[in-house]
């Protein structure tokens, strides 16, 4: 609204050159501001974000299919929900891309798909290992709670970022009934978006971070990483400046410190880190990190802080979705530390690759085909329009040959010629 009254006062002026010269300082000043959402781009990690889209979008078709009566969905079912997994295009193109995955078939006119053989051992494997980890997930989630102002986080919320961590889509009735030690559901206003997990008991064990973890080990003071070229100069320097006050642990009550204050910065940096240090792939969705501020009480241009420190953290807006990545995670475009879950969903990813590849193959292989019969249809036409242009060229002159040795014909010929009293020819 201010913005917008700014510019009709600008209008309203009269002076074509204030309004122009305002306008100018205005969109300049505006310009500055976006770029703050500005970070030079490092292409490995940008391909690590590519390659996890699609693996994406294929886990939640997957998740959708497996849901359906008998693990089989139609086609026309699937395009529907293509709007909500924000894809374009048809589904069954889509489907068809990756045939190690998914299996189609016609049945009543109607396109139905399930899983392969291939993709449902995946499957069952990815599950397997989810009961394996059901210890560690626990821990995680307690991990989150202790770090969390009030030891409660939403349900609502936190089914947000769930699958960052390798919680199950039952994570509620699947985990917490086995801790009740640690956790419980409350709910004290009775609304759905109302219910909460709460911490039942505090573990100094799990109230250390990665980073104090790896001091510990190393028998060093905690601190931070940095993961960028010598050519960052100025970065450098501010990451070194940074990293030379003491470190602030996550699980430290962050109420204490004041906004805006040093403090506050190292103990968010520390908390951030700590959190993307806990997720499967090291990365998240800033606007759903956002979503936490009153828990983790993250500042309002969480944004901004992160950009700060290009050293430990990487944004991006691939997909017009603001994306903060934790560099050290990385080894170019490849995940250094792989949780059991990342390695079967990995599998996953080879095998909607290898669909993908067999999907081309097959295509390129199709296309060629098809030029092939498209350049010999051209030749056997052109040769057909040469051999027709010849023998129409040969019967001219037949007819032209008949015409000058038939006596008939130059008898006829002269006749009309020199007699005047010929009668005209019909």
């Amino acid at each position: 609204m201010a913005m917008n009254g700014i510019f009709q006062t600008l209008r309203n002026s009269g002076n074509p050159t204030i309004s122009s010269s305002l306008t100018t300082t205005i969109l300049l000043l505006l310009r500055r501001s976006f770029s703050l959402w500005s970070m030079k781009k490092d292409p490995d990690l940008e391909s690590s974000l590519t390659r996890n889209r699609r693996w994406i979008v294929n886990n939640q078709i997957k998740n959708i299919i497996l849901r359906c009566p008998n693990q089989v969905a139609p086609i026309l079912f699937l395009q529907k929900k293509f709007k909500t997994l924000d894809l374009q295009g048809k589904a069954l193109n889509w489907l068809k891309k990756y045939p190690c995955c998914y299996e189609i078939y016609l049945e009543n006119d109607d396109y139905y798909c399930r899983l392969t053989k291939r993709m449902m051992s995946l499957v069952d494997e990815e599950e397997t290992v989810k009961d394996q980890q059901e210890p560690v997930l626990a821990e995680r989630l307690a991990k989150l709670l202790m770090m969390s102002s009030n030891r409660k986080i939403n349900v609502l919320k936190l089914n947000e970022l769930k699958r960052n961590f390798g919680f199950p889509d039952d994570y509620l009735i699947r985990i917490l009934p086995k801790y009740p030690e640690m956790f419980r559901i409350v709910n004290y206003s009775g609304r759905r978006s109302s219910m909460e997990i709460e911490l039942v008991s505090w573990n100094p064990s799990l109230a250390v971070s990665v980073i104090e973890s790896l001091a510990k080990e190393r028998k060093t003071e905690p601190c931070f990483t940095c993961s960028l070229p010598l050519s960052w100069v100025k970065s450098l320097e501010r990451f070194h400046e940074f990293n030379e006050t003491p470190y602030i642990s996550p699980y430290v009550d962050g109420r204490e410190f004041v906004e805006g204050s040093k403090e506050m910065e190292k103990r968010v940096v520390g908390l951030v880190h700590e959190l993307l240090s806990l997720m499967l792939w090291k990365k998240a969705s800033i606007v759903k990190l956002g979503h936490f501020k009153r828990e983790f009480n993250l500042p309002e241009k969480l944004n901004v802080l992160l950009l700060k420190h290009p050293g430990i953290f990487y944004v991006s807006n691939k997909y017009q979705i603001y994306t903060v990545i934790l560099r050290e995670g990385y080894n170019g475009s490849e995940l250094i530390d792989k949780d059991p879950l990342v390695v079967v969903k990995e599998k996953f990813g080879e095998l909607m690759q290898e669909g993908l590849h067999e999907y081309n193959r097959r295509r390129r292989a199709v296309n060629l085909e098809k030029k092939k019969k498209d350049m010999l249809l051209v030749r056997s036409t052109k040769r057909g329009e040469k051999g027709t242009a010849e023998v129409s060229e040969q019967v001219d002159h037949g007819a032209q040959r008949r015409d000058l040795y038939d006596p008939e014909e130059r008898k006829r010929f002269y006749k009309v010629l020199f007699d005047d009293d010929a009668p005209p020819e019909d």
